[in-house]
């Protein structure tokens, strides 16, 4: 079966695996697709892999990486991701930028790293959990006492239940009765008042209080990497990498040794997040940040959103911080910088400014909740329902209604996905084209007398990164040095095999105030060799990163 998609919903499980195949049988030369690993309920974790692959492998290209929905209910992600996949497919050939990234890079695009958690946000009667459906950390998936939420009268939505209270925190709107807002500090005399429930059952009701324990899923994947793992995180498993989505994409990455950059998809916020989640600015090595700082502000332009350090601009708590996430990892253990793409800022469509930070910590304020919801009835009427009673099995007449907030709140309306989506799509092809690439530009060979030869290949770094990408890296020995094998004829006086450092970049010159460029990005390999007259002589050249050339002499 194949999948007409134009990036205006949310598919699931099977129809993305019959897209992916689908698209990878259209475009045999650019891309395949492969499974990296499986679920806890057994699902297949697909990779696709698109470069021209008539200009070389995959793995002998520097690369980069993007993967999306680790946390089930953020499923605007995927659908940036798959168009991230139809950006490339379908530009090459007619976009330049999109035509010389795959002729010279590798992207490995992960959709759906936590299919299960998606399965249950997008099914018929939904449930929605922040990321692994694996109970935890209790393993019999026992519900504690108090409210869980669940779509209890069927209509395919999870929303809100408002109860009648006179201490409720919650009133209508003066001009609108539908809209809750917060009840002032100094109260609200002779206004009716409510308490809002998510939907849901009550277990174990007392008959008064209703308390909210988490779900028996508690895991989040976000947090299950292993730079700074459990660090006074909640969620983060039984130990690095327990979770096999986790696992199966570490070791996925590992195993693909070119990858220069990383990316994740995330929601909402409608920002570009960078690490640290645990370290100031100040602690990291400067020409890093400036790095980040600079590929930010393409980022910015490109596609509209603001840039942040996590731990600079929305850790609320610098005491308490978040740690064991994807993109902290990326940097820490492989030395690439690292990216987390919040997608969607449903306060920015509605007021035309950006939510704050401190969405993340109080919700919106009461002016923007009442913008978007203006805002919503005007475009999106589907995303507010009225209040229906409803006979509660335990709290009994209730009244089930308001936001439709997974799908409002959290993720762009399908109406506006592609739109939303598609601007970053240009942001990863500009991240590939900033990595390190190995290029031959010179090859000579000089007679000695007699069957002796010089050999000698000039190797250049013709990308804007330096061959270790980061300051990080090259610190702490991340990255492998460039290699030079001969082959073909006897050496001389030395080895066939010749490792050659690491190579600058174009970004070297950002730091050089005298104007003097030297040749940072290069290097000479030389060798002295005995053969005969004619015979060919092979260099093969690798870095892990910056890709892989050969070329051939004559003697």
């Amino acid at each position: 079966m194949t999948t007409s998609y134009d990036f205006d919903r949310f598919l699931r499980y099977d129809e993305l695996t019959s897209w992916l195949q689908a698209t990878a049988a259209a475009h045999p030369e650019l891309m395949t697709v492969e499974s990296y690993g499986h679920s806890y309920e057994g699902r297949d974790l697909w990779l696709a892999t698109i470069t021209d692959t008539s200009t070389g492998a995959h793995d002998t290209k520097p690369a980069h990486w993007v993967d999306a929905n680790i946390h089930a209910i953020e499923v605007t992600g995927g659908v940036a991701a798959l168009h991230l996949i139809e950006h490339l497919v379908t530009g090459f050939g007619s976009n330049p930028m999109v035509t010389e990234a795959l002729r010279t890079r590798t992207f490995y695009v992960a959709p759906r790293v936590n299919p299960d958690g998606v399965e249950w946000v997008l099914a018929d009667n939904p449930q929605f959990r922040r990321s692994s459906v694996r109970p935890w950390p209790w393993h019999d998936a026992h519900l504690a006492p108090g409210l869980h939420e669940r779509d209890i009268d069927g209509d395919g939505t999870i929303r809100n239940m408002r109860i009648p209270d006179p201490n409720g925190g919650w009133m209508p709107a003066g001009d609108d009765a539908r809209l809750m807002v917060r009840v002032p500090a100094e109260g609200a005399p002779g206004v009716q008042r409510y308490r809002l429930l998510a939907e849901g059952d009550i277990v174990d009701y007392d008959g008064f209080t209703i308390p909210t324990p988490a779900p028996p899923e508690r895991l989040d994947m976000n947090r299950n990497f292993p730079a700074g793992w459990g660090t006074g995180v909640y969620g983060s498993g039984d130990h690095p990498l327990s979770e096999p989505e986790i696992d199966g994409l570490v070791r996925a990455i590992v195993a693909r040794r070119n990858i220069c950059g990383y990316n994740a998809y995330h929601t909402s916020g409608g920002v570009l997040l960078r690490p640290s989640s645990t370290t100031a600015d100040s602690s990291l090595p400067p020409v890093d940040v400036w790095t980040w700082k600079h590929l930010g502000e393409r980022g910015a332009a490109l596609t509209g959103y603001t840039v942040h350090s996590v731990f600079e601009d929305f850790t609320f708590d610098k005491s308490d911080t978040m740690s064991g996430a994807a993109d902290d990892w990326a940097y820490e253990h492989l030395g690439v910088y690292g990216w987390t793409t919040e997608f969607w800022d449903v306060i920015q469509q509605a007021t035309g400014k950006k939510g704050g930070n401190h969405i993340w910590y109080t919700g919106p304020t009461d002016a923007e909740q009442r913008a978007v919801y203006d805002w919503a009835v005007a475009n999106h009427p589907e995303m507010y329902a009225d209040w229906v009673p409803f006979d509660h099995p335990q709290l009994g007449p209730v009244e089930i209604g308001g936001w439709n907030e997974v799908f409002l709140w959290s993720n762009a309306p399908g109406s506006m996905l592609r739109a939303e989506v598609q601007p970053h799509a240009e942001f990863a092809v500009y991240q590939a084209l900033c990595s390190p690439r190995l290029e031959v530009l010179h090859s000579s060979v000089t007679a000695l007398g007699g069957d002796s030869y010089r050999v000698e290949v000039g190797i250049a770094n013709t990308g804007w990164l330096p061959t270790y990408v980061t300051v990080k890296a090259q610190k702490d020995r991340l990255v492998l040095p460039l290699v030079a094998e001969l082959s073909g004829a006897t050496v001389i006086g030395g080895s066939a095999r010749q490792e050659l450092g690491q190579l600058g970049g174009r970004l070297d010159l950002q730091f050089n105030y005298g104007r003097s460029d030297g040749t940072p990005d290069r290097t000479m390999a030389s060798w002295v060799v005995q053969g005969a007259a004619g015979a060919e002589v092979t260099v093969a050249l690798s870095h892990q990163r910056a890709g892989s050339q050969t070329v051939t002499v004559t003697l």
